[in-house]
């Protein structure tokens, strides 16, 4: 039998209701943690990854709470730590996105994705240190994307709040690190998931999109969990602070080149560099 990594943690993991934060979730509990899925309007998602865990030995519940509202975030934390008898571990996963023209956005979508991407886990953040503080020990992942990165027309909002979750994590870290409680943030490249799905239809070619990433293959949401395991244990106690990547590859290729899978048929050097 292998050592599960998270044996007696307690987990808070946010927007657990599909994809990613399900995936987070549900890996967690397969390493032995209790687990406290948050969701905002996947109920039946978050309800059965519960089933899930239970049926297999271990303990989680769902919570709802609107992440539109400060103070629901903000009160999460404490009623996770009620049901589970206290926090280790916060991830802060729960996030929305849109595509729209810079010049057709609204105040209102504006205010929605900033509300839901960062006002809420700032919030949801400071709820869960003050629990931390008081047991002098936790982690705190935030999830993030390759969104700030590297630019995608028509993701302007989206991608400024993704980037706000960067400078936030960096800045957070030093401070709670006093506290005992490590900060840090995944940028998640593309990770296929239901919702995704049913955007791009049936005719989605899911290989020949694979092929467009240096790995060969879009990410599941095991990808990005196990590395929120790894960044959530001891055996990243070094890491303070930090944005890892997990992304295939897609932000290591340089925008304007050829398919990287093809040979280059061009010679560059001749005439200057021995061989060539």
């Amino acid at each position: 039998m292998k050592e599960l990594r998270m044996a007696g943690k307690k987990v808070l993991v946010t927007g657990a209701g599909t994809g990613i934060g399900r995936g987070i979730a549900l890996e967690f509990a397969r390493e032995g943690a209790s687990v406290a899925l948050h969701y905002s309007h996947s109920a039946s998602g978050a309800e059965s990854a519960v089933a899930e865990i239970v049926k297999n030995g271990g303990k989680a519940r769902a919570f709802k709470a609107d992440f539109n509202d400060a103070v629901q975030a903000k009160k999460l934390p404490s009623q996770a730590a009620d049901f589970l008898g206290g926090l280790d571990i916060l991830v802060n996963n729960a996030g929305i996105t849109m595509n729209q023209p810079f010049l057709e956005t609204t105040v209102e979508q504006f205010n929605t994705l900033f509300n839901v991407n960062i006002r809420a886990m700032f919030f949801c953040t400071q709820g869960a240190a003050s629990i931390m503080e008081k047991a002098g020990h936790g982690s705190v992942i935030n999830i993030g994307s390759v969104h700030a990165f590297g630019a995608i027309v028509e993701h302007a909002v989206y991608a400024a709040s993704k980037a706000a979750i960067i400078g936030f994590t960096r800045t957070l870290s030093v401070e709670l690190i006093q506290k005992n409680i490590r900060v840090n943030s995944i940028a998640s490249g593309w990770i296929l998931q239901e919702n995704q799905r049913k955007v791009l239809g049936p005719e989605f070619d899911e290989k020949a999109a694979g092929m467009l990433l240096p790995s060969g293959f879009i990410g599941e949401p095991v990808d990005i969990a196990r590395l929120a395991i790894f960044l959530a244990s001891d055996e990243s106690r070094y890491i303070i602070g930090q944005t890892i990547l997990c992304d295939g590859g897609q932000s290591t290729i340089l925008p304007c080149t050829p398919n990287f899978r093809t040979p280059t048929k061009e010679q560059w050097g001749q005439g200057y560099v021995p061989g060539r």
